[in-house]
């Protein structure tokens, strides 16, 4: 709904000359090392949720309002292909970075995401980056671009460079001699458009020298008039179109400014709750001391790649529409390099409760600007520990960010007794974050992606892409599917205000996949087999459960089914099968049923790139139910 919502006022802007019609979103790269300044734009670390993600995303963004599968609203477009995940990080950045990648990481970690926003969400646009993968610019690998997103998956759609792509793989990276010999490697790869000048510069010169042919040239301009066709350039007058009649009367609308507070609301997560504590009570609270340079910040909360905001609603206008407040930033802005420890002091110890909104901004993380270090920035711990220590209240402390923090001290200090996690929470975040802080509504975020204590930084460097960990020298590997070590907090984490319980009804204990007779693994063991069309012949089952709402709260929750493969082919330890959000009344429950696919979710990718089936006990959890399964030829 909020990408219909976006794409209706897209169409608005367009209609008075303020926007386009092509829209370079979603970034859909996989959240791989906590300190990379862009992953605030992305879905998180986990393949299967980036690639549903982004599909929907897609949809939301692109589907028109009269079914027509063949035009388009807006043209989304999935970036950065692929495997690109690092901006600029002691020395190495984006423009000279090459990605040493594994087939077996390529095709189940960095891929999924792009091949489900092609194949499921038919988006109009794919974006390469500006990295090397194994060595070659991906704007100029005919295997990724014409061989995978065309070939493989059929995009139905044009292939864009990142901005001054092809001018960087040509100067900076010195991958052609020349500029003409560059337009040529790029249009023969399967570019058909470039951000920038670049092809229209050195494009006729390429076709003079015989670099390129002009049939190549033709099917490149072909896409990209496809596509603005599919938009309704040439439908005839725009104003008796399907949405010329939108304009400013459909841009900020009541109920466009309450979605953005309720997409906050749902994406905050409660980390940390001590009985007692959250929420709090609106009455009780006489006088709420609120410190923190992020407490009444704007611009903040809106992250990067913003669009411009109706209003905003800072955390403290959002506390101060309850309660009376007392307020202190304790810090002149995030970076904090002297904290007004004493006068914090002073507020806090005079309050019924303190809330902290702490954290980073852009020039923390950003495009650009990856961070060298997963702490709290400057004084920021030093405040938030002072001002704990003597608070009689509740203590809550507000992470405002888009990567994870090494936030270890207040999870085990008993005076910090509740953290939530609000990302950047866009316009409406602070009223979302007094929604969540009063209890006029139940928080039920998770948290996309792990957080790392800083040991895990300080050993791991930004990169190395393998996500798989290597017992031989120590290394950890990535993510909630591979990282053995300690977290501060796990991929899935979140916090409700009632508690959720989990009943198995109904699964197999055990399921057989079809082999011919003459199959090699009749007469040898076998740990896994291919997942072939034969193979994956009616091999569904359904797993049903029964989800209760414990608790005196109506609340959400989202139910998160994992599997662990048998240990073959280096698997994930862990990985997400499907997931589903739903709503449940206090002291009510209701059944959640998942579709479980053994060869598109039980399979593994092993160390050459091939989808198997792996042979064994798998385990399926949800929450702390744990159900086993065998599967058998």
């Amino acid at each position: 709904m909020s990408l219909q919502v976006v794409s209706t006022e897209a169409r608005a802007m367009y209609n008075v000359g303020l926007a386009g019609l092509t829209f370079w979103s979603p970034n859909i790269n996989i959240f791989r090392d906590p300190r990379w300044g862009r992953g605030q734009e992305t879905p998180g670390e986990d393949p299967l949720l980036s690639s549903k993600y982004g599909s929907c995303y897609v949809k939301g963004l692109q589907q028109r309002d009269d079914g027509d599968p063949d035009k388009l609203k807006v043209a989304a477009c999935c970036k950065h292909y692929t495997a690109y995940d690092l901006d600029n990080w002691k020395g190495s950045d984006r423009y000279h970075f090459n990605a040493v990648v594994t087939k077996q990481d390529m095709d189940d970690t960095f891929q999924p995401p792009f091949k489900s926003c092609v194949i499921d969400g038919n988006v109009a646009s794919v974006m390469c980056s500006y990295n090397q993968v194994n060595g070659k610019p991906t704007c100029a690998d005919p295997d990724l671009l014409s061989g995978v997103i065309r070939g493989e998956w059929n995009l139905n759609g044009y292939i864009v460079t990142d901005c001054d792509s092809l001018d960087v793989f040509y100067k900076s990276q010195n991958y052609t001699k020349t500029p003409e010999e560059a337009a040529a490697a790029a249009i023969l790869a399967g570019v058909d458009l470039n951000c920038g000048s670049f092809l229209g510069q050195h494009t006729e010169a390429a076709v003079k020298g015989g670099l390129v042919n002009e049939h190549a040239i033709d099917i490149a301009v072909s896409n990209n008039f496809a596509t603005l066709m599919r938009l309704g350039f040439f439908d005839g007058d725009p104003s008796k179109q399907l949405y010329g009649k939108l304009g400013p009367k459909d841009v900020c609308t009541a109920e466009n400014q309450e979605l953005a507070r309720e997409a906050a609301r749902q994406g905050i997560v409660l980390l940390k709750n001590t009985a007692g504590s959250l929420p709090l009570s609106p009455t009780a609270i006489k006088n709420l001391a609120v410190i923190g340079p992020n407490a009444n910040v704007t611009k903040t909360m809106i992250g990067n790649y913003e669009g411009t905001p109706c209003k905003y609603t800072t955390p403290l206008q959002g506390l101060a529409a309850s309660v009376a407040t007392t307020y202190l930033p304790g810090c002149s802005n995030v970076a904090c390099s002297t904290a007004q420890v004493d006068d914090a002091k002073k507020l806090a110890a005079a309050a019924d409760a303190t809330v902290l909104v702490m954290g980073a901004d852009l020039s923390i993380e950003a495009e650009s600007r990856d961070r060298v270090d997963v702490l709290l920035p400057g004084q920021q711990q030093l405040l938030i520990t002072a001002v704990a220590n003597v608070s009689c209240g509740p203590v809550i402390l507000v992470i405002m960010s888009g990567g994870g923090m090494d936030v270890s001290f207040a999870r085990t200090n008993d005076k910090i007794t509740s953290i939530l996690w609000v990302g950047y929470p866009g316009e409406a975040g602070g009223a979302a974050i007094a929604d969540i802080i009063f209890g006029y509504y139940n928080p039920s975020g998770r948290l996309p992606m792990t957080w790392y204590p800083q040991s895990y930084v300080d050993k791991v460097p930004m990169t190395n892409m393998n996500m798989r960990p290597d017992p031989s020298n120590g290394y950890p590997g990535r993510t909630y599917r591979f990282y053995t070590g300690e977290t501060v907090y796990s991929f899935g984490d979140g916090l409700s205000y009632s508690q959720f319980t989990h009943e198995l009804i109904q699964a197999p204990q055990l399921v057989y996949v079809p082999l011919e007779e003459s199959h090699v693994c009749h007469s040898s063991e076998c740990q896994s087999v291919v997942a072939s069309e034969q193979t994956c012949q009616n091999s569904t089952f359904d797993m049903l459960l029964r989800v209760k709402n414990e608790g005196t709260i109506s609340g959400s929750h989202t139910v998160f089914l994992f599997s662990s493969p048998p240990a073959v082919h280096n698997s994930p330890q862990k990985h997400l099968v499907g997931f589903e959000k739903v709503f449940l009344n206090a002291q009510t429950g209701r059944h959640v049923r998942f579709k479980v696919d053994i060869c598109k979710d039980l399979s593994v990718v092993d160390e050459l790139g091939s989808k198997k089936v792996a042979l064994g006990e798998h385990v399926l959890h949800v929450g702390s139910l744990k159900h086993f399964l065998s599967v058998r030829i």
